[in-house]
């Protein structure tokens, strides 16, 4: 069974950076600057985790993998990170 994810990052380094996009282009749709769809069967999740997990700063980078369900329906939403953390932003945003 595939699973949609949006596969998001933020990379410090931009050397990295651009192999990290070169990675998640080989495994799906680039959305926005750092932010990737990608329908993936668990032996292509495991496998794109671990192209990333080589290419990164554990330090200072950060990706994570949204997983929005089956990819022919929606399920709950689960966020993974490698790297930092994922931190929930419960503050407001304001547009000025």
């Amino acid at each position: 069974m595939r699973t949609t994810y949006i596969v998001t990052y933020d990379i410090a380094d931009s050397k990295r950076l651009r192999r990290v996009f070169k990675t998640c282009r080989d495994y799906g749709d680039h959305l926005q600057f750092s932010v990737f769809e990608c329908q993936l069967d668990p032996r292509e999740f495991v496998l794109l985790e671990s192209e990333l997990k080589s290419l990164i700063n554990a330090a200072e980078d950060q990706i994570l993998f949204i997983a929005l369900g089956p990819a022919e329906g929606r399920g709950s939403r689960v966020i993974r990170s490698i790297g930092q953390p994922y931190v929930k932003w419960d503050a407001p945003c304001y547009i000025a």
